[in-house]
């Protein structure tokens, strides 16, 4: 018997002998009138014991089966399992298994188990968070992650993250190389499906900023005295679909997208080990059909105003032709181009006064077409056939030695000879 226990029986036994009224007690105790006459009828009947409950010291009739137990663990405890949490753990016995173990139980398993390890609390410094936009299509933060996402069960991925700063809604896709054409896709993709958002904030990557090259002198130009540098073929995209780009000074400032990254290197890399995911087709697959779902059901937040900003695409805005890469090249006095080791012909149709040496832009579209415009005109164009290699010089034959050769190496070793007439030197040289 407890403490509390003893207090309601002193106050009960008042009760019982009239020292206090029903109504006293029932103060005392927190409990209405009804239930001190109910308690004080179990007295008579069961004595002291009565004040304790019923249940005390018995298993609860809601407590899990040792069978149970035996086999969560026994799961658990699989290779395919290693570093799993308790709630990507209960999760997986449920879905999977059809094991239903709450998260708290099946902490308590794994920690006995040795399959957990429990970690403290750190108290750390209090951070100010920058608050989240108020509508959905505000601002998407975009980034890449560089990480061994399969393990080494295939080759080396780069997952591109793209989630709006409102709602947290993720926009995701594997590729093997992060470049300008893999990041221009996947906002094809994002455009399409939801529209122009108002901002992108991104990092400084040379994907999203030209670096300007400098000398680091006593008399450089200040950052607002240089002249701007032109932009990137990404940024370039941005300007002409009519969506600003922000750039973040720290990893920590675009915090959102940066913790999204822990997330998926913990419960996305595990799941595509499960799924056993060894090609870029099949960590994509996962990703679209199980891993983005469950991101934007369960991590998905309400925007604080339920107005939509994206903004629809207008006829103005031609995605082919704003999402590819734009070069300047030099027209010949033959009218060709030469663009990455290929001379192209003008056609006869497309050619006008004042064309040769004037500068076109060669777009190269991501479906590998290109198109050569020329002050906001398109000149046809057609591949000329390459040019034949120059014949290879044949090697000089060796020359054979001739009388004349010999003889002209006559008077060589002359200094080497003895002091006799010229006319027995000739003789002994033959």
């Amino acid at each position: 018997m407890t403490q509390k226990d003893r207090d309601r029986l002193v106050v009960l036994k008042k009760a019982e002998k009239k020292l206090i009224t029903q109504r006293q007690a029932a103060e005392e105790l927190g409990v209405t009138e009804r239930h001190v006459r109910r308690m004080l009828v179990k007295l008579k009947k069961a004595g002291d014991r009565s004040i304790v409950h019923g249940l005390r010291g018995r298993p609860s009739n809601r407590k899990l089966s040792p069978e149970l137990r035996e086999q969560a663990v026994r799961i658990l405890s699989q290779e395919v399992y290693h570093g799993f949490g308790p709630t990507l753990a209960s999760e997986y016995l449920t879905h999977k298994h059809k094991l239903r173990i709450g998260r708290e139980a099946l902490r308590q398993w794994m920690i006995q188990a040795g399959l957990w390890r429990g970690r403290k609390q750190k108290v750390e410094a209090v951070h100010q968070w920058r608050p989240r936009k108020a509508s959905r299509g505000e601002m998407v933060q975009w980034d890449t992650s560089e990480h061994d996402w399969l393990e080494g069960r295939g080759p080396r991925l780069y997952l591109i993250h793209m989630i709006d700063d409102a709602t947290s809604e993720l926009t995701a896709r594997f590729v093997e190389h992060d470049s300008t054409e893999e990041n221009m896709r996947l906002l094809w993709s994002y455009l399409e499906r939801h529209g122009r958002p108002l901002a992108l904030y991104t990092d400084k990557a040379a994907l999203f900023h030209t670096t300007p090259k400098v000398f680091r002198k006593s008399t450089e130009l200040s950052r607002d005295e240089r002249q701007p540098l032109p932009p990137t073929q990404i940024g370039r995209a941005l300007r002409e679909l009519g969506m600003v780009w922000i750039a973040a000074h720290s990893p920590q400032a675009k915090g959102r997208i940066e913790r999204s990254f822990g997330t998926a290197q913990d419960r996305l890399v595990k799941g595509l080990r499960v799924a056993g995911a060894r090609t870029l087709e099949q960590a994509n697959r996962y990703l679209e059909q199980q891993f983005v779902p469950w991101w934007n059901q369960h991590l998905r937040v309400l925007p604080a105003n339920a107005t939509d900003a994206h903004r629809p695409l207008g006829a103005e805005h031609d995605l082919g032709r704003a999402l590819c890469q734009v070069h300047t090249r030099q027209v010949a006095n033959d009218y060709t181009v030469r663009f990455q080791g290929t001379q192209y012909q003008i056609a006869r149709g497309s050619i006008r006064a004042g064309l040769r040496g004037r500068a076109v832009r060669i777009k190269q579209r991501l479906d590998g077409t290109l198109r050569v415009v020329l002050e906001g005109h398109e000149l046809k164009v057609e591949a000329c056939p390459p040019s034949p290699l120059p014949a290879q010089p044949q090697p000089p034959k060796p020359r054979r030695a001739t009388q004349n050769s010999r003889i002209s190496n006559w008077g060589r070793t002359y200094d080497q000879m003895k002091d006799i007439p010229l006319w027995q030197a000739i003789k002994a040289r033959g």
